[in-house]
Formats: C-alpha cells, sequence, structure tokens
C-alpha cells in the first residue's frame, strides 16, 4: 500500500533517529535548559537572521497555536484569521476554548489580503460601539496555506504594513513553512519570514521529526510564556528531546533537504496527473497536491493508496489530496500514476 495521507505518517528522518540514539544514554537537566536545546536555539537564530529572537520549543502545532494566541491576546481580544484557517476548521475550537473569538475573514485558496485585513479593521473602528465588541487583536496566516497556496513577499509585506498601522501582531502558522519556502516559484526566505512576522513558527511534526515545533518570536513579545506553556501542558520535562531534533534538523542542510525532496516529488507526482489528463484543483507548488477525480476512478486507487478526501465525497467527483514527506520515493510516485 502507498501513503499519501499526510507527511507526518512515518517517525522520523534517519538523521534525527540517529542523534536520538547517539544521545540517547546522555544525563541532560529537563524543561529545555539542556545543553542540545540552547544550541538548537542559537541554530534556529542564525538560520533567521534573528541574533536577539526569543525560541521556545514545543510539542505539536495545535498546542503551539493555542499557547502563542492565548500570549499575544488580552481577554478581551480575538485572532483574526482566513475562513479556512487552521485554527477555525481543524483545531477543534483549541482557541475559543482559551477564550478567545477567531474572527474570519474572506480568503482565496487559504490567503487574505492585505485589503481585506484593513478594510475589516478600517470598518470595526468606524462602528461607534465597537468597545462592545470582540476586539481584533492580532493576525492569524498559515504559509503555505491550507490549500498549498504561497505568499509572495511583496504580499506578505503588505499584509505586515497593514498590521503596523493597527498596531497588531502578525503570527505565522508554519507547520509546514519549508515546503513553502522551497516550493516552485518561492520568493521568500526564512529571513524574510523572521523580518515580517512578529512571531512564527518552525514545523517540525510535518518536516521529520518524530514530533515538535520552533517559535521564533521578537524579543520581549511573549511575555512569561514558559509560565503560559506550562499551563496549557506544553513544557516537555524531557526538553532534550525536542533540543536534540531540531538541532539535528538546522543543522548540514537537513531542514532543506527534507523540504526539497517532497516537493520535488510532489510536483513529479502533479505532472504525472496532469499527462493523464487530470488537471489540480489548487494551485499548489507545494508537497500537498489536490485533484477533483471520478469517484470510480478514486475508488480505483484506494485499492493501492491511501489518501484523503477534501470535503465531503461528491455525487460523481471528489476532490482529494495527495502529500509528500522526506519518505517519499521516486517508486512512489511512478507507482501511483501507474494505477491512473
Amino acid at each position: 500500500m502507498l501513503y499519501f495521507d499526510s507527511d507526518y505518517m512515518c517517525g522520523a528522518h534517519p538523521e534525527i533517529l540517529d542523534a536520538l540514539t547517539k544521545t540517547n544514554h546522555e544525563q541532560t537537566i529537563g524543561y529545555g535548559s539542556d545543553e542540545h536545546s540552547t544550541n538548537a536555539r542559537q541554530l534556529a537564530r542564525e538560520m533567521c537572521g534573528t541574533p536577539d529572537a526569543d525560541v521556545f520549543f514545543l510539542i505539536g502545532g495545535t498546542q503551539t497555536n493555542a499557547t502563542v494566541i492565548d500570549g499575544l491576546l488580552r481577554p478581551y481580544q480575538g485572532v483574526l484569521a482566513a475562513e479556512s484557517a487552521h485554527i477555525n476548521v481543524h483545531e477543534s475550537g483549541a482557541i475559543e476554548s482559551s477564550g478567545h473569538k477567531v474572527i474570519t475573514l474572506p480568503q482565496k485558496d487559504g490567503k487574505i489580503t492585505a485589503d481585506t485585513v484593513r478594510n475589516y479593521l478600517k470598518n470595526f473602528y468606524a462602528d461607534e460601539t465597537w468597545e462592545h465588541m470582540v476586539i481584533p487583536g492580532m493576525l492569524y496566516i498559515t504559509f503555505p496555506t491550507e490549500c498549498g497556496a504561497v505568499y509572495k513577499l511583496s504580499e506578505l509585506e503588505q499584509i505586515s504594513d497593514v498590521c503596523h498601522e493597527y498596531n497588531i501582531p502578525l503570527y505565522l502558522d508554519g507547520a509546514r513553512l519549508g515546503y513553502g519556502l522551497y516550493a516552485e516559484g518561492s520568493d521568500v526566505t526564512i529571513k524574510d519570514i523572521a523580518r515580517i512576522c512578529d512571531v512564527f513558527y518552525i514545523g517540525g511534526t510535518k518536516e521529520g521529526l518524530l514530533f515538535g515545533e520552533a517559535i521564533i518570536a521578537k524579543k520581549g513579545l511573549l511575555t512569561n510564556f514558559f509560565t503560559l506553556m506550562k499551563q496549557h501542558g506544553s513544557v516537555l520535562a524531557k526538553g532534550r528531546l525536542l533540543g536534540v531534533q531540531f538541532e539535528t534538523l538546522f543543522s548540514n542542510n537537513l531542514y532543506r533537504r527534507i523540504s526539497e525532496h517532497a516537493v520535488s516529488l510532489a510536483l513529479k507526482l502533479r505532472n504525472g496527473f496532469i499527462a493523464k489528463g487530470y488537471q489540480p484543483a489548487f494551485a499548489s507548488p507545494t508537497n500537498q497536491q489536490f485533484f477533483t477525480l471520478p469517484n470510480t476512478l478514486i475508488d480505483k486507487l484506494r485499492k493501492h493508496a491511501s489518501f484523503e478526501d477534501w470535503g465531503p465525497r461528491g455525487e460523481t467527483h471528489t476532490t482529494v489530496r495527495f502529500v509528500t514527506s522526506w519518505a517519499t520515493t521516486e517508486e512512489n510516485i511512478n507507482e501511483l500514476i501507474s494505477y491512473l
């Protein structure tokens, strides 16, 4: 059976496992105060070009989003996000459960525009009763989006300008950040992300780690954040397990190698489908590829491959998603295409 459901179906990249094995018998202090975590934080700062940034390691994406958003907002504030945003659709109300409303904005392929954000904020404060409403206290975006779309550098800069205009922080969900940075035609670097965003995270769970996400924040923005992490159950006692993994991911170009490998095979998959007459449902240059296929073909493919329906099954056709990762091989792609 071939597996294209997601990019975290296998355990971990061999280099990550090797590093964990080699350090397994080391005796280290806990909660991320070990030397591996300290080194990983420094490597993250160097990679992002942010020598003064605060760096925190958490375990999973939903946990990271909930903790960061809770740390940035006052109790009476909400978070602006695209209608399709992960925090609005697929995080089981994690944000709302901490007392913060998700305020949704129109989107296309998961992307929102600077004009959309500006118009919302302008109209919000033009209402004389705004003090009776949930105040928009920050903006959440994803890179790439849930549909695999990638913002251009100019789009991110324009969105950032609006956030600065209204004095709200810009937070970027980077669960699949590498696949956006090294996507076909991307003009954004990780240093651009670090310069433009107030807070973002570098996803590890979907980029070859057993688990883990690395938050990069402008210095002093997330005050008393370790305590808030504890409240959210986000502090790992054996913190060195995160430190070792990110220390490895941020060394020897591994983060880029994993990202480029998955993206190149996703594009091979896309081209194979196109050659067979099936056009992508979304223009994704990343490791996620979407196609609206006849249900008869989907049923045929499911005998050989596992992948996700992207929404409810249609009467005759359904949109489905295929995802590649560090563990995907060219042989996997060739075999999948042979079944079309």
